[in-house]
Order: C-alpha cells, then structure tokens, then sequence
C-alpha cells in the first residue's frame, strides 16, 4: 500500500490564480528548495479553473503548470482532482493522478488505514454526479472546444467573484454522512470544504487560499502549518 512520509505536504484548495498567488509562491520555494519535501499531495481546486484537452484554458496558469511538471522530475506527487480541477493525466505525465471516480485512495500513515480525496464525491447528490461525469469527460471538452473562449472567458470572470471563504454551517453532519462511506479507514483526509477542521477521524483541511495553510505530516499527525 502507498505511504504517506514524514514532512509530505497536502495542498488544498488555492483557487489560483483568482484568490492569491500563494500557490505559484509555494511552488516556487519547493522549486528554489526553500521548502523541501518528499512527497506533494495535491488536493484538489489548487486551480480556479484548470482542465485537460484544451491549450487556451492553460495559458492563465502556465507558470505554475510548468513548476510542477519540474517539481515532479524530484518530488513524489499524488494529485486528486478536484471540482476545478480535472482530465489532468496528459498534462502532468511524471504525476500520480487522481480522477473523482478513483478516488478515495489509501495510504498508510503509521499504523492508521487512510482514505485520501478531494472531497466532492459523498453526501453531494445524485444530479451533481450526474453533472460530474458529463462534465469531466474527454468527449464533452472535445465538443466544447469550438466555443471554448467565450466558455472560458466567461466563467473565469464568474469565478473571479466569487466568494469562496465561510463557516460552513452544520458541518459536522456533512462529515457524519461522509464517514459512512469510508467504514474501512481510521482516518480521512479530504479538501473541498476550506474549514481546517478536525473532526474525529475526519480531517477537512486548510484551503491555501483561504486559511494560508497546508497539512504537513509529523510524526504520524497531520498538522496545519502556514509555510
């Protein structure tokens, strides 16, 4: 089974390039070796908008598309796609990937059994998987593609709007849901949520974007530091 190491890092949620530039500034650091690490975990939603089989969708992150083709020529990197994120495989080839439908994936951290994911796929709705498939999908992008600018153009201005820090209320029955698909885990480690919140064997982590923070692996605990 995967292990997860001593000083990995999870990086949730940066919704970069919209909400701040600390994610390109992390990626730089690993790259310059200020911040060292290794072994990467990408949570998910670390761009606002971000999807393979289109070359105009990256030109508004390409350097930090490039740095972390870089990064993992040295670095282990695992990459669970995220709601914003997503048919990621052709553009980072070195990188472990993710998609919705394979996620949860396990790893050992210590002795503990844990379930690792974006966090979009429980208690979210049968309408919203449905959305997820067709969206996610080689075919409907290929289809698209004629339109992609206007596509584009517009719902990167809807997402530079939005406001995507809150208190979620009544979270901790989201998380009572959740955890009755992960019977077979001792831990859980999702994104998505942005509330940097432990709650039993369910760990919400920090969105970069919202919180500064990422999870780091200590000792077989995972803490949230800002880097």
């Amino acid at each position: 089974m995967n292990i997860i190491r001593e000083n990995a890092l999870f990086v949730a949620d940066s919704h970069y390039p919209h909400h701040g530039d600390t994610f390109l500034e992390l990626l730089r650091k690993l790259d310059d070796g200020s911040i060292q690490t290794p072994q990467l975990f990408l949570m998910g939603d670390n761009f606002d908008l971000l999807f393979g089989y289109n070359d105009f969708i990256q030109t508004f992150s390409q350097e930090a598309i490039t740095l972390i083709q870089k990064l993992s020529q040295n670095i282990e990197i695992h990459y669970f796609e995220g709601n914003h994120d997503f048919c990621l495989s052709e553009l980072f080839l070195n990188i472990k990937v993710y998609s919705r439908e394979q996620q949860p994936i396990y790893f050992m951290f210590g002795s503990k059994k844990v379930a690792i994911a974006h966090g979009d796929k429980y208690a979210t709705g049968f309408l919203y998987d449905i959305y997820c498939k067709l969206l996610r999908n080689k075919t409907t992008l290929t289809l698209l593609k004629p339109f992609e600018k206007w596509i584009i153009t517009h719902r990167l201005q809807k997402l530079s709007r939005k406001q995507i820090c809150f208190t979620f209320d009544g979270f901790e029955q989201r998380v009572e849901a959740i955890m009755k698909c992960y019977g077979d885990a001792d831990m859980v480690i999702e994104g998505h949520f942005h509330q940097a919140r432990v709650v039993g064997a369910y760990i919400s982590l920090p969105s970069l974007a919202c919180q500064g923070k990422v999870g780091v692996a200590e000792e077989g605990r995972l803490v949230f530091k800002r880097l």
